[in-house]
Order: C-alpha cells, then sequence, then structure tokens
C-alpha cells in the first residue's frame, strides 16, 4: 500500500500520454496535472491495478479516461458486442458525466473509441440496438445486468474494469448486483477504484475483489477539514423559521447558482413550490421525476436558467457543475460520508466555494458527530438577531 502527497507537474506531457491525447487536454484549457493524475495515469498506463483517493473536483475522472483512450486508440478495432473497458457507477448522472468526459477527450486520436453511457429510467432498446462496437461502456448496476440478460453484449473480454464512487458501489444497496456482475468478468484483468472517501474500505475492498493495487491517497485534499477552498458556515435556526431564513440567504446576499440539498424527494419539490412562489427561480431533482426531468433540471441549473436547485443525494456524489459557489444543507445528510461529498460539490478545482449548513435544534447532536468524524469544527451562528419578516 502506497500513500502520496505530491505537489503539481509542469506538463501532461510528463505522465506518458501521446501528443494527440495532450494536444485534446490543452485544447480543452487544462495546463497542469492535479496531484492525482501525476500518480494514477502513469500506474494506469503501466497496466496495474489501482485505488486512487481523492477529494471531489480533484480531477478523478480525467485520471482514469486518457490513460484509457491511450491503451485503446492503439489496439485494434474488432466490431463486436465484447466490451473492452466497464465503468461502473451508482448514478444515472454520473454515468452521464463520465460519458461526456469521454467524448471530450475522444477527438484527433489515432482511431475513434466507442463509448456508450447505459442506465434504467429509460427504454432498454435503444440501448440494445447501439451496444454493437461499443468499447467503453459506462453503466448503473441494474440497467447492465438487464442488458446481459437480453444478450445485448458480453464481459468476457473486458481488460479494465472501474467502479467510480466504489465506496458506495460496495455497500448494501449495490452489493448483490457488484457480485453478480464481478463474477461475469475475466480473472485477467486491471482493476480501478476511485472515491473521495475511500480510506476506512481499502483492506474490505482489495480482499473482496483479490486485489493487490497501488493505493494513491492524496491525504492534503481527503477529508472536508482540510479543504481550505470551502468556506464551511452553520447557522442555529428554529425548524419553522428555516424556509424563510433560506430564502433570506439567497435574496440578501443576492445568490445565484445555489445547490440546496435536503433529504426526501417530497421536502425537494415542496422547497421549490415555496422559492418560486417568492420569486426565486428554482428546479428539483431527485430519485422519483423521470429521467428526462432530471436530466432537464440539472442541464437548466448548469446553464443558469434557473438560480437554485433543490436536490437529495442522488447528486452529492461525482456530479461536477462548473465553478458552483454556494452548497446549503438545508436538511443535514445521514452521514458524515455524505457531508463531505455534499459540499464537495463547491470549492472544486481551485476555485473557491461556501458550504452552508441549517441546523434546527433536534439536529444539533447529528452534526456534532459529523463534526467529529469528519475532523472539522463549525461554530453554529445564531439567527435571533435577523428580521425574517417579509421572507
Amino acid at each position: 500500500m502506497v500513500y502520496f502527497t505530491t505537489i503539481y507537474m509542469k506538463s501532461f506531457n510528463d505522465l506518458g500520454l501521446s501528443a494527440n491525447l495532450t494536444q485534446n487536454i490543452s485544447a480543452l484549457g487544462y495546463k497542469t496535472p492535479f496531484p492525482i493524475q501525476e500518480e494514477v495515469i502513469p500506474a494506469i498506463l503501466n497496466k496495474k491495478d489501482v485505488m486512487g483517493i481523492a477529494r471531489t473536483g480533484s480531477g478523478k475522472t480525467a485520471s482514469f479516461v486518457l490513460p484509457i483512450l491511450e491503451h485503446l486508440q492503439k489496439s485494434t478495432v474488432v466490431k463486436s458486442r465484447n466490451i473492452q473497458v466497464l465503468i461502473l457507477v451508482p448514478t444515472r448522472e454520473l454515468a452521464i458525466q463520465i460519458q461526456n468526459v469521454f467524448t471530450e477527450f475522444n477527438l484527433n486520436l489515432d482511431r475513434k473509441i466507442k463509448t456508450m453511457a447505459v442506465y434504467g429510467g429509460i427504454s432498454i432498446n435503444p440501448q440494445m440496438k447501439g451496444m454493437l462496437g461499443v468499447e467503453v461502456l459506462i453503466a448503473t448496476p441494474g440497467r447492465l445486468l438487464d442488458l446481459l440478460d437480453h444478450k445485448a453484449l458480453s464481459l468476457q473480454e473486458v481488460s479494465v474494469f472501474g467502479v467510480d464512487e466504489a465506496d458506495k458501489m460496495f455497500q448494501m444497496g449495490f452489493e448483490e448486483e457488484m457480485s453478480k456482475i464481478i463474477a461475469l468478468l475475466p480473472q485477467k484483468r486491471q482493476t480501478i477504484l476511485f472515491s473521495a472517501t475511500l480510506s476506512d474500505k481499502i483492506e474490505e475492498l482489495k480482499n473482496k475483489l483479490g486485489l493487490t493495487p497501488l493505493v494513491v491517497e492524496i491525504k492534503s485534499e481527503a477529508t472536508a477539514a482540510d479543504d481550505v477552498l470551502i468556506e464551511q458556515i452553520a447557522y442555529q435556526i428554529s425548524t419553522e423559521k428555516k424556509g424563510p431564513f433560506l430564502r433570506y440567504l439567497i435574496k440578501s446576499q443576492q445568490l445565484k447558482q445555489v445547490l440546496v440539498f435536503v433529504s426526501s424527494s417530497r421536502t425537494a419539490d415542496n422547497l421549490v413550490e415555496k422559492l418560486n412562489k417568492n420569486g426565486i427561480s428554482a428546479a428539483a431533482i431527485h430519485g422519483k421525476k423521470s429521467q428526462g426531468g432530471r436530466n432537464s433540471a440539472l442541464q437548466d441549473f448548469k446553464d443558469k436558467f434557473v438560480d437554485v436547485l433543490v436536490a437529495t443525494d442522488l447528486i452529492s456524489r461525482g456530479i461536477h457543475i462548473e465553478q458552483l459557489p454556494v452548497v446549503i444543507n438545508y436538511e443535514l445528510p445521514r452521514s458524515p460520508q455524505d457531508y463531505v461529498h455534499r459540499i464537495g460539490r463547491t470549492g472544486r478545482a481551485n476555485f473557491p466555494g461556501k458550504a452552508i449548513s441549517l441546523i434546527v435544534p433536534e439536529d444539533e447532536h447529528h452534526f456534532k458527530i459529523i463534526q467529529k468524524k469528519s475532523k472539522l469544527r463549525i461554530a453554529l451562528q445564531t439567527t435571533e438577531s435577523i428580521n425574517l419578516q417579509g421572507y
């Protein structure tokens, strides 16, 4: 097991990537690699098993996309239903996002590499028809098993098996599906695992998968407490004043592009209704919305057509929103890990951000636990003197 805390290299040219890939990187505006990329890209190019642990927004996706494209552009094209690279993710949104990153870098290569994202919530038929010739498949576990049941693809020739948000993917909700998929993979393969909060799962995952991987952990960016890019604030508020206080924060500070986290789809919808009625443009995203509705809400927020996106933990992991300035925990998450993932939507890629938590009396004990386990110390600020009349 090897841990790294590194400094930035001067150029992507030092990592062993071909000139056409480094040209793509430069054209997209990336100048220097992040620490996780410095260590992981050469290791994946050398076909090592890797466990990469670094905070959200630290460049993890590119650290596996780039070496995968490097290998594939030099391989022989065989148009079949045998997937070469399989990447599993917990949510549809993350599957789409990773597919977009592959598309960004999949230019000017020695040959065009066919990638595809598959997930539930939409018809399976177009996915089945589009599978021929796919080399890189980004999938949620349930939809992948459906496609395998329909004989739409084969995993017998998978050479690279990747898992993003690995700590969540090996928890109870996905454990049975993951076991079924792993049993279908070739034993001889390269395995790459990534997460922002994987540290306490390292030995368990190594044993489960029979791995002796290179473990790359960017320690200085692994916890919420170490993250100087995110200003963390907590307000003490009564339950009945929480809604007006949220509106007060947004209006008085003229906040734009605010991501608000709640614990349920019902709360999300109710909150959006109240915000819109009070002149604040808002949309909701949660698991009970259709895939089209989820995609539309997220895109409208990214395009700044709405100022506030109210979300459940559906998008607390992996989703990148360019230079997101503010995250608000309207309701606290269940675990300290979820808190780290939530606030990690802001303060990404060296752009500072702010994370605000609204703490009602019954949440104070839970908030102390989150702080203790995340090695945080956030003083509760009083709101008693704030006039909320009219909000």
